[in-house]
């Protein structure tokens, strides 16, 4: 599949990429027509990007009729450098970038959809919330907006509140100024508690998770779905009888870890690559986790009850976006 870079050169300069830059990979239907466009963006808790909500999900769209881009974004997995807007930046960047080159990419320019899963999904909606404060000085993409024009919403991060995945919001804010607990690190943690800032034109949001999820809430679904029900924003919330955590499609494919080319964890390589040769310093402990990951045990079984979200989800964004 295609990579595009959506960053020019010299314009990214996170100081743990080690030559990574955030990029879009491309799923397109080969019949000639535009669509609407679905951009992926895999969960991993502001760590990682993990493959799983990858290339899986841009199939199921594109069943559905959609051109999709799995994106790899900004990550911070040492928890050094503090990620505030990179990621937010990076996404508001993809949607000018493929919106600019709607023609190119054979995609209606105001049916450009986002759907992020976990950390992932606190980023799709950190966008919903905050679009109109992520400009883009670069001329190229002047005038261009960033806002979606809908988000799927999957088992998303939410709340920094009572209902937290903490890990998540440690790796965005970064350990030094999260483990302050500082009037700093405050203000921020409320930031980014989306469900205290979405907005009457927030895009229409199509959320989904489980009631059994043991690492995210389903009151962070539940939280938002109240704010966006109070803001008047076109949505709906769907919760699933049962189901761990970071289920994807939950189809066959998914349950047989056929989850395509590991290239979300590009970040990742590069960090390692940079370890092994120096370039970074990390305790001995941290070194072995990071060089030789023990794989855990992978034996799921599909859930026919959990793969209906991508159907339900494009329903939801026909009647709602499009009516």
């Amino acid at each position: 599949m295609e990579k595009i870079e959506i960053w020019n050169p010299g314009e990214y300069t996170y100081p743990m990429a080690f030559g990574f830059t955030p990029n879009l990979r491309a799923y397109l239907l080969e019949d000639g027509e535009t669509h609407p466009c679905m951009m992926v963006l895999p969960g991993g808790g502001y760590a990682v990007v993990v493959p799983p909500e990858g290339e899986l999900v841009a199939k199921e769209f594109n069943k559905l009729g959609y051109n999709c881009f799995v994106m790899t974004y900004t990550t911070n997995q040492l928890l050094r450098e503090p990620l505030f807007d990179q990621p937010m930046r990076d996404l508001a960047r993809a949607i000018r970038h493929v919106r600019k080159y709607a023609d190119r990419y054979r995609v209606s320019p105001d049916r450009i959809y986002i759907c992020g899963f976990s950390a992932a999904g606190h980023l799709c909606a950190s966008l919903c919330d905050y679009f109109d404060e992520i400009p883009d000085e670069t001329p190229e993409y002047a005038g261009i907006s960033c806002r979606p024009d809908g988000a799927v919403l999957s088992y998303p991060v939410i709340t920094s509140g009572k209902y937290a995945h903490q890990d998540s919001f440690r790796f965005l804010l970064g350990a030094d100024i999260y483990d302050r607990g500082d009037a700093e690190s405050e203000a921020l943690l409320d930031r980014f508690s989306l469900e205290k800032h979405v907005q009457k034109n927030t895009p229409p949001c199509f959320l989904w998770t489980t009631v059994t999820d043991g690492l995210v809430p389903m009151e962070n679904c539940t939280l938002y779905e109240a704010a966006l029900r109070e803001k008047g924003v076109p949505h709906a919330l769907h919760v699933f009888s049962h189901g761990d955590h970071g289920l994807s499609v939950a189809n066959q494919d998914w349950a047989d870890g056929k989850f395509g080319e590991p290239y979300a964890m590009e970040q990742n390589f590069a960090l390692c690559d940079a370890i092994r040769s120096g370039a970074v310093d990390v305790p001995p402990n941290v070194r072995e986790d990071m060089l030789n990951p023990q794989q855990g045990e992978w034996n799921p079984k599909p859930m026919p009850e959990i793969s209906l979200w991508p159907v339900l989800a494009d329903r939801f964004l026909k009647s709602a976006v499009l009516k």
